[in-house]
């Protein structure tokens, strides 16, 4: 190396006795509106959650209909209906007649008689359910795609 690139490389150390702490941030009143909430948070966290109704998707009918849909699994496929996006619709009215329109993989499926009465059992069996009913239907047909995330990584697919 060069003297003068020797040169250019050094660091040079400034030492100081200390430094002037800098001003703090302040909140200053807005003119004209009052007084203002300091920690916007408090009247957000003050809120109740809004009701659901129960038949809706986020009610508890609802979501317990789901669960319970999500504890029947294909005996050929180790992932339940409900991720395997077998159930194209869950409808429930006010007085607690749940409808699940779902499809099979195939018409052929080998639990094609028995797999509808189990959901109907199942859903049945949901308190706060008066009647269950499930229609079967093969449009649109099923395909990989209808899968969650979960299911296809479960199955290797991801």
């Amino acid at each position: 190396m060069t003297e003068v690139n020797r040169e250019e490389r050094k660091i040079l150390v400034e030492e100081v006795e200390g430094v002037e702490t800098p001003p703090k941030a302040r909140v200053e009143e807005a003119a004209g509106s009052g007084a203002r909430q300091r920690d916007y948070l408090d009247g957000f966290l003050a809120q109740k959650p809004a009701d659901m109704p129960r038949g809706e998707p986020g009610g508890s009918l609802y979501d317990a209909i789901i669960d319970a849909l999500k504890e029947i699994y294909d005996p050929e496929i180790p992932v339940n209906i409900y991720d395997l996006g077998l159930v194209y619709g869950v409808d429930v009215t006010e007085d607690g007649h749940a409808v699940v329109t779902m499809t099979l993989t195939t018409p052929h499926c080998p639990v094609a008689e028995s797999m509808p009465g189990e959901v109907e059992l199942r859903v049945g069996a949901v308190p706060g359910v008066g009647d269950a009913q499930v229609n079967l239907v093969w449009d649109p047909p099923w395909d990989p795609q209808k899968m969650s995330d979960e299911a296809k990584l479960e199955l290797g697919m991801l």
